[in-house]
């Protein structure tokens, strides 16, 4: 019975640590950490990236497979989900419809998120299903992604950084903030320090996590204990290293696929 979490790096464990703890399971955490990041990268090269990884976790006979990274879902959860109909695979994306639904009147609503997963028709559409074009600002923060997997946690670097890609945004107009990337989570305290405190940080991992637990509930996939394979595209110890800090996890099985 295996759990199988997909991400171009670190970000997937702003998921994967709020479900390693409540679920016992076999859990296999693959990072393309060869190929990060991938929001700067052109959308026909990315998916060749996902498509051979989610190939492996399927080799690997995962029962579910999350997708633990907001750019990957954008341009491939459909195309996964026909190619592996009996295979359950959970996406992750942009809580922007929770926000829209508990925005302040004629406040608008900060859509952060990588350059691609911005661009990409999935987010673009359910923004125009929701009728908020006029009051969503988006912000690319690609950067982050970066920080994230060389381990770059200069807290005031970040926030230099954060305050830069927001000076044209007027903040005293805006309710909500969404972190349309599973690795800005990972600095959600160094963006609530330079927005001001009446905008609602939105991380969209709640609903995702849900999912997934009522699916390893529904398949009966948990586990008497929790065991967790760490798998690589390309060997970095500062990485292993990277991981076993953010999780809380030491007892990692680590292999590098060849």
């Amino acid at each position: 019975m295996k759990i199988g979490f997909f991400d171009s790096g670190l970000g997937g464990l702003s998921v994967f640590n709020k479900i390693v703890n409540d679920v016992s399971a076999c859990y296999i955490y693959l990072a393309d950490n060869k190929n990060t990041p991938y929001g700067i990268k052109r959308k026909n090269e990315v998916l060749k990236y996902v498509e051979e990884n989610i190939k492996i976790l399927v080799e690997l006979k995962c029962d579910i497979i999350v997708i633990a990274c907001n750019t990957a879902t954008s341009i491939a959860i459909n195309h996964l989900r026909e190619l592996y109909k009996d295979i359950c695979i959970i996406g992750t994306e942009p809580a922007i419809k929770l926000a829209a639904n508990d925005r302040v009147e004629n406040k608008e609503i900060i859509v952060s998120a990588t350059t691609m997963t911005l661009r990409e028709e999935k987010l673009n559409d359910l923004i125009k299903k929701l009728n908020i074009e006029n009051k969503i600002k988006k912000v690319a923060l690609d950067k982050l992604v970066e920080y994230a997997e060389n381990g770059n946690y200069d807290e005031n670097e970040v926030k230099e950084y954060l305050k830069d890609k927001l000076k044209n945004i007027n903040l005293n107009n805006c309710s909500h903030f969404v972190l349309g990337c599973t690795h800005f989570p990972l600095f959600e305290k160094e963006i609530k320090e330079v927005i001001p405190n009446n905008i609602k940080v939105i991380d969209g991992s709640t609903g995702i996590i849900n999912n997934v637990k009522r699916k390893i509930k529904e398949n009966n996939l948990e586990e008497n204990k929790t065991t967790v394979k760490l798998l690589l595209t390309k060997e970095s110890n500062i990485f292993v290293n990277n991981f076993k800090r953010i999780s809380k996890i030491s007892d990692i099985d680590v292999s590098v696929i060849k």
